[in-house]
């Protein structure tokens, strides 16, 4: 996912849309038993999963009697209707688009995927971490592994890396990630990006996690100031159904992982993908206007060496950019899917 000129018209040059098989009750089948209560869904078009997600889960339950709450079905599975959901719901469930036309990212931004091109999907669950601090971060590494997995004693540069709070970027051959990147060395382009967000729902918190991931070339690519990136220049036979089973299960049991641990479980994987660790940044936190990235803390709290010591930044309502001497254009917010 990434963001696109405003019009909507399909690009002459690609080739039209084929119809995607997404293979719904397969993926139930493998994700429920980890998360009781899941649903999956498949939706051709939509503003926005995460908003979907969050709109069911404000729905007071107890207000719908029987025969009202049979009127307020949302579109069921394009391939079983036995994955359809109500309206009102705070259980699991795997909400995916083939088309999202009004994603949504930090701070307000707007974005828009392309369709087929993109994977856009958004899960929810109930969850209770001991620190919600690191959440996306525990994220991107969950789906970095999947699709671009490393192997003991690897020493290889890794093909995706992570942007701090929220962003996989998948690095040109032979950059560095983590200890090893170098200032000033070209890093690479955007190729997802997370959004989460949590809403109470009576007794529990409901984390809404979308992701968008980009998944076939596109011509768009002039107006993207991170460059653009996909996955099927790690696999050429990987569509958005494919990428989405290569990435669900994976994800799950990293939710599952966090909710025990919090992200003390995930550091030192990230560590592995840190494309900004060692890089000259600026932010928009008024303390940190500029420094050199120095990882992240247990907590997921960005490090940043300054002239007046060290610091630290939490994800909030702050921007880091790349200086460009450091492989980064000029304007390089860290953004959601």
């Amino acid at each position: 996912m990434t963001d696109l000129p405003e019009d909507d018209t399909p690009d002459p040059t690609l080739p039209a849309p084929t119809p995607q098989h997404w293979g719904a009750e397969a993926l139930w089948q493998q994700l429920e038993p980890l998360l009781p209560g899941l649903s999956v869904e498949v939706v051709a078009r939509i503003s926005s999963t995460n908003t979907a997600l969050l709109e069911r889960a404000r729905v007071n339950m107890s207000a719908i009697d029987e025969a009202a709450a049979e009127l307020v079905q949302v579109r069921r599975s394009v391939e079983s209707a036995a994955f359809g959901r109500r309206a009102a719901d705070v259980q699991p469930c795997l909400l995916v688009a083939e088309h999202q036309t009004g994603g949504r990212g930090r701070m307000g931004r707007v974005w828009k995927a392309a369709p087929v091109a993109s994977l856009t999907f958004s899960l929810s669950l109930p969850m209770n971490p001991p620190d919600w601090s690191g959440l996306s971060l525990a994220v991107g590494v969950a789906l970095a592994d999947a699709l671009d997995p490393r192997t003991p004693g690897d020493t290889s540069a890794p093909r995706i890396g992570l942007k701090w709070p929220n962003d996989l970027w998948l690095m040109e051959p032979g950059a560095e990630t983590g200890a090893l990147a170098q200032p000033g060395s070209r890093l690479g382009r955007k190729l997802g990006g997370v959004l989460i967000e949590t809403v109470a729902a009576g007794k529990r918190r409901l984390a809404v996690i979308g992701i968008g991931i980009n998944v076939q070339p596109m011509h768009a690519t002039t107006e993207l100031n991170t460059g653009y990136g996909c996955v099927q220049e790690l696999d050429a036979t990987l569509t958005a159904p494919a990428t989405l089973a290569r990435v669900a299960l994976p994800l799950v049991k990293a939710l599952i992982e966090f909710n025990r641990r919090g992200f003390a479980a995930f550091v030192d994987r990230f560590a592995e993908r840190d494309l900004l660790r060692g890089r000259a940044i600026t932010t928009t936190q008024p303390d940190v206007a500029e420094g050199i990235a120095d990882g992240v803390s247990a907590n997921g709290m960005l490090r940043v060496i300054t002239a007046d010591g060290p610091r630290e930044v939490g994800s909030g309502e702050v921007s880091v950019r790349l200086t460009p001497a450091d492989g980064g254009a000029p304007d390089v917010p860290a953004e959601d899917a």
